[in-house]
């Protein structure tokens, strides 16, 4: 399958690998616009501007969640005019329609990926769907939150891997379940980052492995995955969600076009 974006950006089948990129959370208004004007100049080509307007899920009722709904989609609204295709994650049903009006693709949070009732209202606004694969969740079953999206007669859906748990405070990435979420049938997202993620392991807060970012990026390229999904932040140390686990502004760059050789090589071999 492949999903169009823009006329020269989509995701699937033998498309070029698709990024997604962005800050975790909205942090301003100025912030969300340098960052992308930073990543199209690092990328030098189209990709899905990625934020959130609220992070309802994080580890400490004290921390930072964004702007919320109404101003969050005013400042992702204001990109979406400049042409950047736009993510962002929602996590109640009542937010589907709101954030259909200005979002490309609709995210389901891992947390969340089984709540039937958020599944179908994103799927009934024919937005691309993005589920990100619950940590708890085998890639066999992932299969079954695609469908109950696909039962509202859209098929516009992405799955998105980003590690598994593996103990307290830790992940680990089945390459293994790449191939077999392809093998459903809708295009699969590698979550890079996430992926090197510490769940509550800073106390308050998830901490990270940021330099197993490449590695396992080029490893699930190498598997056969359609696009990156990756956090990106000009100074991870002072991000406001999810810093630990974010990759430098200044490495995107060189780490796609490292990825999209590699994807090249694993098309021409039949991976």
């Amino acid at each position: 399958m492949r999903i169009e974006l823009l006329p020269s950006l989509s995701i699937g089948d033998s498309a070029d690998l698709a990024v997604i990129a962005g800050p975790c959370v909205i942090e301003s208004e100025q912030h969300v616009h340098f960052l992308a004007e930073a990543m199209a100049r690092e990328l030098g080509g189209p990709f899905v501007f990625k934020a959130s307007y609220d992070k309802a899920n994080r580890t400490s009722v004290d921390s930072y969640r964004g702007p919320g709904l109404v101003e969050g989609l005013r400042i992702l609204g204001g990109l979406k005019a400049r042409g950047f295709p736009i993510l962002t994650d929602i996590h109640e049903p009542s937010h589907a329609d709101a954030a259909a009006e200005v979002a490309d693709i609709l995210q389901i949070p891992a947390f969340l990926c089984r709540q039937t009732d958020l599944l179908v209202a994103a799927g009934r606004t024919g937005r691309v769907v993005n589920i990100k694969k619950g940590q708890f969740v085998s890639p066999y079953d992932i299969r079954l939150a695609a469908e109950k999206v696909a039962s509202t007669g859209n098929n516009r859906i992405l799955l998105t891997e980003r590690g598994s748990s593996f103990g307290y405070n830790n992940l680990v990435v089945d390459m293994r379940g790449l191939s077999v979420m392809r093998g459903h049938g809708w295009p699969v997202v590698f979550d890079a980052t996430h992926s090197v993620q510490m769940p509550g392991a800073a106390g308050k807060a998830s901490g990270g492995q940021p330099e197993f970012i490449a590695p396992l990026a080029r490893a699930a390229v190498a598997v056969g995955v359609d696009a990156l999904f990756v956090e990106v932040h000009e100074e991870p140390a002072r991000a406001l969600s999810d810093g630990a686990n974010a990759l430098r502004l200044e490495l995107l760059g060189g780490l796609v076009r490292k990825l999209r050789r590699i994807r090249v090589a694993a098309m021409e071999t039949g991976a």
